[in-house]
């Protein structure tokens, strides 16, 4: 069957679509959710046990225990803020009443991701939200789940919030009254906890309210901004202190003779990082305090060793104290400290109902559930509880009953731990068979496209794909056999729970006829180019070989995809960039001692034509124009001694970028060069080197612009410096040290304007290469607006980065441009070798940049450079853009480069093609992006098996969009 190039690729890009599908369905787990459609309800609380009665048993709830709730929730609050050393010193109040106080302490472990959306789930539902809250952050949609919230205004509970605005938009229409602060704009760290302080007064003296809830950020805020360290986290954390100092005496005043006792909850909704982030695993990031104010606890006589327990146990544990039902999908257990007061009978009661919840959830998310050790406990347990009730309803009240109703609560304090265990370890189940099949498709389609792409790329600009003869082949039916065979044999195993599974039986046939007739296609069409052994045909110049660097790059390449199944490896994987990087640039030096040195001078006419270039090139009248060393002004004896030293001069400027900023898991919590800039003593050193950062940028970039875009480049840095100075990081020679910080919004919005000019012009000069009569006034135009667009994604990229990441920015383009004028263009390397290359630098600046496999630390401070509110798309933007500033710098230049050589004839195109066809390619550029983006995902779960499968994914998916984009390009550019 005959295909034109564009049917076949668009074809293969369905099929591959099918397959991504199929994969990303098993990569994210599914999360754990009860049968039941409807909420929780009193009514359909279990009975309580009672063994050999025929009277009827209570399925009511024990009484509440507390009057009035009031939950603190300080936002990034880290454990040690509270139980460290500076503790004492920045929440003396707090402190005190932990220590002498009444009250329970406990550190509450909260789960990855550790954004704040996903754990205000986790606080009000009890279960553990998935990966994808953490996009849905940003916009949080209502909850519909059934939480903590839901039950209290449902019983009738009147509930007043105040703070992040996020609980609004997760619970309209449930508070009684509620003022929102936005979250996002993490420049303000006074105001949006004002808005809430603001209100205490008054509220705290109103006595028409049940349960109140604060969410201050401000200390978030400042993490974002400066750390952990900062001078900014103690005020903040006293100010914090007197809240809850003024919460606590209201709470104790407003009790009376005879009432309930009131409840103070103060928790966080996760850590804080080193660098003052938040959302990977990391111990800081996952441990905050949860203490308990209540004058119904007994008085401590020291400091105790707080017991760590699951956030997930906070909602469970508040619903029973309020008597109000436990939530459908809590993965939660009560903390036992809570109901220690209550007589024997309520304690059991309320760790039966807690059981028998999440034996229901067990029953509905787990088919094996009888084979689980909680299970069973839980029913050994309620017995035991039955027959415990039979004697205190018989009025016994010996020692005996005590001691056995001790033995049936420790037995269900077990059953819980193991029962919410298993649960939770559902949420790292990968359906590891649908993400197979699903990269077996996408692995052939890259087959296919390789094998399909001689008569693709030919002058027909068709492909032969032979259908008929696999339909017909005795293969075929053996393939299909076999898969089938699989599929039957997992699927219908006791342990079966995947999607493809779940398919109609027909569909999923179809789907494994399909692949084993695909299968034989392949060999059919690899068949073809296998020579006979009589065959005497000479062999094609155009035949590849690959070179020494050929194996570096494709050994390098699969063995930084294979070394990805092991943690280490992905925890360090900047280790394994910097290793490759170091290499890359030993084996260019030998390359350019192997040119200069060891080879015969050749011709003049042979080195001006490159001895990989084919002799038909036509020869272009700009390349006399155009001299790569006439343009840094270097002289051709100069020439060989800047091509020797550019490897080197590279190596020294990575291991200098490696010691600017700590990276990955084990050294992140060391120092390094940027915290010693950024201390307060040293922002002199810091300025200077800006200065000169800047200075380079300018030199670097402006070579190829326009008179216009040059002036609005040097405009553009000074007001980068003037930004940063706005903002207190660096000093302005004339700035008086009295002189109170600003935003820099002025300041940024005029850096705005001159990248906004320089694209302008850049796309002006594009759109008029279009249209110009003359091909060789045309090319110029088209090279002149690349490199003028790629000036304005480098000021913007200089304005985002901060102060102390504008070397990285200096020496990414200074390397830049030594391997293009030295490297690339004299050592004739080919389009895929560059491209290649070009990707290893790119991925080892990701990593120089300070970033991480820890989503943690990703800068969202970025997202609100020159904004004076929340805005979602441009913070968005921004926070993405600066966080892959790396990669995209160099995906840019490759672009810009390959451009230009290619229109000079001065790059061998040759089998690398494709990559120039990926990277010219809007569509290709983002698709990169956001695969490389769900990288996060895999460090936030450690599970280390499906990453292999991702990294090959990745690997897999990245090269048949090459060779898709060249296959259309193709077809559009061969039909007559």
């Amino acid at each position: 069957m005959r295909l034109s190039s564009s049917v076949f690729a668009a074809v293969c890009l369905l099929i591959e679509l099918l397959g991504i599908a199929l994969f990303l369905r098993g990569f994210f787990p599914v999360p754990i959710k009860s049968s039941l459609s409807t909420k929780s309800k009193l009514s359909d609380l279990p009975a309580e046990p009672h063994a050999g009665s025929s009277q009827p048993n209570s399925t009511k709830v024990p009484s509440p225990l507390f009057k009035r709730v009031v939950i603190v929730l300080i936002d990034a609050l880290r454990e040690d803020f509270v139980f460290g050393p500076n503790g004492k010193r920045f929440m003396p109040y707090t402190r005190h009443i932990v220590e002498r106080g009444s009250s329970h302490s406990f550190i509450a472990k909260a789960r990855p991701p550790t954004v704040t959306m996903p754990r205000i789930k986790a606080l009000t539902t009890g279960s553990i939200p998935g990966f994808i809250d953490v996009v849905m952050n940003l916009n949080s949609p209502a909850l519909l789940e059934d939480n903590l919230i839901w039950q209290a205004k449902n019983a009738g509970k009147r509930i007043i919030f105040y703070g992040d605005d996020t609980w609004v938009r997760l619970f309209p229409k449930h508070f009684m009254e509620y003022d929102g602060t936005t979250s996002f704009f993490v420049s303000d760290y006074t105001e949006v906890d004002n808005n809430v302080t603001r209100h205490l007064d008054s509220t705290l003296k109103r006595d028409d309210w049940d349960m109140l809830i604060l969410h201050y950020l401000g200390l978030d805020h400042i993490g974002h901004i400066s750390g952990p360290h900062s001078s900014l986290i103690g005020p903040k954390l006293l100010e914090m202190d007197d809240v809850i100092k003024k919460i606590h005496a209201s709470l104790i005043t407003q009790e009376s003779e005879g009432s309930l006792p009131n409840l103070l909850v103060l928790c966080g909704d996760h850590g804080m990082s080193e660098t003052g982030s938040h959302g990977g695993s990391s111990e800081p990031e996952v441990s905050t305090p949860l203490v308990l104010f209540s004058p119904a606890f007994q008085r401590k006589a020291g400091l105790e060793q707080p017991v760590v327990v699951e956030q997930v146990d906070l909602p469970p544990t508040l619903a029973l104290a309020l008597a109000l039902p436990i939530s459908q999908n809590s993965v939660g257990r009560l903390i036992p400290a809570m109901f220690e007061e209550a007589s024997l009978r309520e304690q059991l009661r309320f760790l039966h109902i807690n059981g028998h919840q999440l034996s229901s959830l067990l029953r509905d998310s787990n088919p094996n559930f009888h084979k689980e050790d909680g299970y069973e406990q839980f029913r050994v347990a309620e017995k035991a509880h039955g027959n415990w009730m039979k004697l205190y309803m018989e009025g016994n009240a010996s020692e005996v009953l005590g001691n056995m109703g001790k033995k049936v609560l420790k037995q269900y304090l077990e059953a819980l731990q193991a029962m919410s265990a298993a649960l939770s370890k559902q949420l790292g189940k990968y359906d590891i068979y649908s993400m197979i099949v699903g990269m077996i498709l996408v692995l052939q389609v890259l087959v296919l496209l390789l094998l399909a792409m001689p008569e693709a790329l030919s002058g027909a600009a068709c492909v032969d794909v032979p259908v008929a003869p696999a339909f017909l082949s005795l293969p075929f039916y053996l393939l299909s056999l076999l898969g089938s065979s699989v599929h039957v044999l997992v699927c219908t195993s006791a342990e079966a729970s995947c999607y493809f599974c779940s398919l109609p039986w027909l569909l999923a046939f179809s789907a494994i006829l399909f692949s084993s007739a695909l299968l034989c296609s392949l060999v059919v069409m690899a068949a073809r180019w296998v020579p006979l052994p009589s065959s005497s045909q000479p062999k094609k110049s155009s035949d590849w070989t690959l070179s020494e660097l050929d194996v570096l790059l494709l050994t390098g390449t699969v063995g930084h995809t294979l070394s990805l199944g092991a943690s280490s490896f992905v925890e360090e994987e900047h280790q394994t960039w910097y290793f490759l990087l170091n290499t890359l640039c030993l084996a260019v030096f030998q390359d350019v001692c192997r040119k200069y040195f060891r080879e015969r001078r050749q011709s003049s006419d042979e080195e001006e034509e490159g001895p990989l270039l084919p002799s038909t090139v036509e020869e272009d009248p700009t390349r006399a124009t155009f001299s790569p060393t006439a343009e840094l002004g270097v002289s051709v004896g100069s020439e060989k001694w800047l091509a020797l030293a550019t490897p080197i001069l590279t190596l020294a400027c990575c291991r200098l970028l490696r010691s600017l900023n700590q990276t990955g898991v084990q050294w992140a919590h060391l120092p390094d060069l940027s915290h010693w800039l950024n201390s307060g003593d040293h922002k002199v050193f810091l300025s200077l080197l800006a200065v000169l950062s800047l200075l380079l940028i300018f030199l670097l970039v402006q070579r190829r612009c326009s008179m216009v875009s040059k002036i609005a480049l040097a405009l553009g840095l000074l007001g980068v410096y003037s930004y940063r100075a706005a903002v207190d990081n660096i000093l302005f020679p004339w700035q008086n040290s009295s002189q109170s910080v600003s935003k820099g919004t002025g300041e940024a919005r005029f850096v705005y304007v001159f990248v906004l000019g320089i694209l302008f012009t850049g796309v002006k000069d594009l759109l008029r290469s279009q249209v110009m009569s003359s091909a060789v006034e045309g090319r110029r135009l088209k090279s002149r607006g690349l490199w003028e667009a790629y000036s304005g994604v480098v000021l913007l990229v200089a304005l985002l980065f901060r102060a102390h990441n504008l070397p990285t920015l200096a020496c990414c383009l200074l390397i830049q441009t030594l391997m293009a004028q030295f490297i690339w263009k004299k050592l004739h390397y080919d389009a895929a070798q560059t491209t290649i290359m070009h990707y290893w630098f790119g991925q080892a600046f990701f990593y120089f940049q300070g970033n991480s496999n820890n989503i943690a630390t990703v800068d969202i401070s970025v997202g609100f450079v020159g904004l004076e509110s929340y805005v979602e798309a441009p913070a968005v933007f921004l926070t993405a853009f600066s966080t892959y500033a790396g990669p995209l710098l160099w995906a840019c230049h490759l672009v810009c480069y390959l451009s230009s050589e290619r229109d000079r004839a001065a790059v061998s195109l040759g089998h690398g093609s494709y990559c120039f066809a990926l990277l010219r390619s809007i569509p290709a550029v983002f698709y990169v992006v956001l695969v490389t983006a769900l990288r996060y995902h895999l460090f936030i779960w450690s599970v280390f098996s499906p990453k292999l499968l991702y990294e090959a994914m990745h690997t897999l998916v990245t090269a048949a969009v090459c060779l898709f984009f060249t296959f259309m390009d193709q077809d559009r550019t061969r039909r007559p």
